[in-house]
C-alpha cells in the first residue's frame, strides 16, 4: 500500500507540469544562440589565456562574469559583492625523491610526485601490491597504514587517476604509488606533460606535514626494484581471479621516501549572482558551472581555451540569470529564490564547489538542488548524426522525484534525447563524481549534471569557439531553463527519498 501511496503522489506532483506553461515557454524562447555566441567568444578568448585557477585570465573571466550579474540586475550575496573568496594554496615540490634499498630515484626521473603535502623528512613503510585498486583487491589485504603500488592501464584520464588513488586512501593507504603498463617513452612523456601543471598545483588546505597524500607516478624500472619482482608478475597477479587471492602472491616490499613543499597562499573567486524567490524565498535553486580551465601548454605558444569545457556551460549560467531575471521584472519571478555560481578551481579538484560547502552563503538544508552545466556546447563520436541529446547524470541517484520531474520537463518543452550511459554506478570513467555537482550530492541535495560527452577535442588547444554547435547549446541550456523553473515554482519541495 506504502509503494501504491508514492507512486500515486509522485504522478499527482508531475501531473501539475503535464502541459506547456506558456510563462515558461515565453522566457525559455528567449535564450539567445546569438548572445551565447557573444558571451563565449569573450569567455574563450586568448586574452583569457585558459582561464587557469588563480591566473590573471581567470580573474578577467570573474570579472567579467561578475558585470554581467550587476548589469542584469542580481543581488551582489557575499556582503555586497558577488565574489566568494576562495583560500587556496599553491604547492611546488621543491625536493624529492624515493629509495628502494640503495637506489634512489629523484623527482622527474623514474619517479614523479603529484600533491601538496610536505612529509617533513625521510618516511620509511612496507610497500603493498594491491593490482588494480578494485574494491575486490582491498577486500583480500591489509592495507591500513601502509604504503600501496596500484597497476592501471594508462593515464589517459588524470581524474580516473585520482579516483583510483583517492579509493587506496579511503581504504586507509599511507601514500600511493602508481605504475602504468606503457612504455618508458610514453611515461616521460606524460611526465613532462604533467611537469608544468604539478608546479604551483592547488589546494584548500596548507600542507602542515602530512605523510599520508599525494602520489608517486613510477616506471616499471621503478616498480620492479621497490618489489624486487618483475612487471610480468605483476601484471599476472593483478590479472588473475580475484577469489583466488593473487594479492598474496607479491611479496610485500620496503620504501623510503621524501617530499619537501613550498607553498603560497592563492586567493580566487567563485562567482554568485541571487534573485530573490517570492512565497518561498527561503528555499533556494542552485545552477552551476565552473569557469576556470587548464591555461597554456608548458613550454608551447598554444592557449587551452576551452570553449566546451566549460566555457559553454558558463554561459549558459549567465544567459539563464539573464532571463530568469528579465521574467522578474516583468512580473514572473520564481517562488524559490535562484542562485547562478560560477565556479573556480573545479580543473583542480572541484575546489571551488568542496569551498563552497564548506562555506555556504544559504544553508545547504534549504538548497532543493543543484543544476550543474559541465561541456553543453559539442556532440561526442557516440552520437555524430543522431540528433539532438544530452548526457543527464544523477538525477535518480538522491530523488526519484527530482528524476521524474526532469523526464517530464524535457518531454513537454525542450525534447532532447536524454542518454543516462554516464548515470550507471559501474561506469568505469565514474562520471558522477568528476564535477562540482558531486560536493552537493555528498551532502545529500539532489543534482543533475549535463554533460555533451568526451570528444577529440577535450583539454586540448582545438577546443574553440569554432566547434561549438549553438544551435544545440541553445537548446540544451533551455531544456536547463524549463528544468529550473519548474522546481522554482512547483508548490512542494523536493523530496529525498535515496541515500
Amino acid at each position: 500500500m506504502r509503494s501504491l501511496f508514492l507512486l500515486s503522489s509522485l504522478l499527482a506532483s508531475i501531473s501539475t507540469f503535464a502541459q506547456v506553461n506558456p510563462t515558461a515557454l515565453k522566457y525559455g524562447n528567449q535564450i539567445s544562440a546569438t548572445e551565447l555566441k557573444e558571451y563565449l567568444t569573450i569567455i574563450a578568448s586568448d586574452a583569457l589565456e585558459g582561464r587557469k585557477t588563480g591566473t590573471r585570465g581567470q580573474k578577467m573571466a570573474g570579472a567579467f562574469i561578475s558585470h554581467h550579474f550587476q548589469e542584469i540586475g542580481l543581488t551582489a550575496p557575499v556582503n555586497g559583492s558577488y565574489y566568494q573568496t576562495v583560500d587556496l594554496y599553491s604547492a611546488s615540490p621543491s625536493k624529492v625523491y624515493v629509495k628502494a634499498g640503495a637506489t634512489q630515484f629523484d623527482n622527474f626521473t623514474d619517479i614523479f610526485y603529484i600533491g601538496n603535502a610536505d612529509s617533513n623528512g625521510e618516511v620509511a613503510n612496507d610497500l603493498v601490491f594491491v593490482g588494480k585498486g578494485s574494491e575486490s583487491d582491498y577486500a583480500q589485504i591489509d592495507i591500513k597504514e601502509k604504503a600501496v603500488l596500484i597497476l592501471v592501464n594508462d593515464f589517459t584520464s588524470f581524474r580516473a587517476l585520482r579516483l583510483t588513488t583517492n579509493l587506496a586512501r579511503e581504504k586507509g593507504a599511507s601514500i600511493v604509488f602508481v605504475m602504468a603498463d606503457i612504455s618508458e617513452e610514453d611515461y616521460h612523456k606524460f611526465a613532462d606533460d604533467m611537469r608544468g601543471m604539478i608546479s604551483g598545483g592547488l589546494s584548500l588546505k596548507k600542507s602542515e606535514g602530512s605523510a599520508n597524500k599525494g602520489t608517486f607516478v613510477i616506471t616499471k624500472a621503478a616498480a620492479e626494484k621497490l618489489l624486487n619482482t618483475t612487471v610480468d608478475q605483476l601484471k599476472k597477479a593483478a590479472g588473475a581471479d580475484a577469489a583466488k587471492k593473487p594479492l598474496k602472491k607479491i611479496k610485500t616490499g620496503k620504501v623510503t621516501y621524501s617530499v619537501a613543499i613550498q607553498s603560497n597562499n592563492v586567493k580566487v573567486e567563485n562567482v554568485l549572482g541571487f534573485l530573490e524567490g517570492t512565497d518561498k524565498k527561503d528555499e533556494v535553486v542552485l545552477v552551476t558551472a565552473h569557469y576556470d580551465h587548464i591555461g597554456t601548454n608548458p613550454g608551447e605558444d598554444k592557449v587551452n581555451n576551452g570553449a566546451d569545457d566549460d566555457g559553454s556551460g558558463t554561459v549558459a549560467v549567465l544567459e539563464l540569470a539573464k532571463v530568469f531575471a528579465q521574467a522578474k521584472k516583468d512580473g514572473y519571478g520564481p517562488r524559490r529564490s535562484m542562485v547562478f555560481m560560477t565556479v573556480t578551481g573545479e580543473e583542480m579538484g572541484l575546489l571551488g564547489s568542496e569551498y563552497y560547502v564548506q562555506h555556504p552563503i544559504y544553508p545547504l538544508a534549504n538548497t532543493v538542488v543543484d543544476l550543474n552545466i559541465d561541456m553543453i556546447g559539442r556532440t561526442d563520436p557516440q552520437h555524430k548524426d543522431k540528433g539532438d541529446y544530452v548526457y543527464v547524470i544523477g538525477s535518480d541517484r538522491l530523488s526519484s522525484e527530482l528524476h521524474a520531474l526532469s523526464e517530464k520537463t524535457n518531454e513537454t518543452y525542450a525534447k532532447l534525447a536524454f542518454d543516462y550511459t554516464y548515470n550507471a554506478e559501474d561506469h568505469p570513467e565514474n562520471i558522477y563524481k568528476r564535477s562540482d555537482h558531486w560536493n552537493f550530492a555528498k551532502n545529500g541535495i539532489p543534482i543533475i549534471f549535463y554533460f555533451d560527452g568526451i570528444h577529440e577535442d577535450y583539454h586540448k588547444p582545438s577546443d574553440e569557439v569554432d566547434k561549438i554547435d549553438f544551435p544545440l547549446l541553445t537548446k540544451r541550456a533551455q531544456n536547463v531553463f524549463y528544468t529550473a523553473w519548474e522546481i522554482a515554482n512547483r508548490e512542494n519541495k523536493l523530496i529525498v527519498d535515496k541515500k
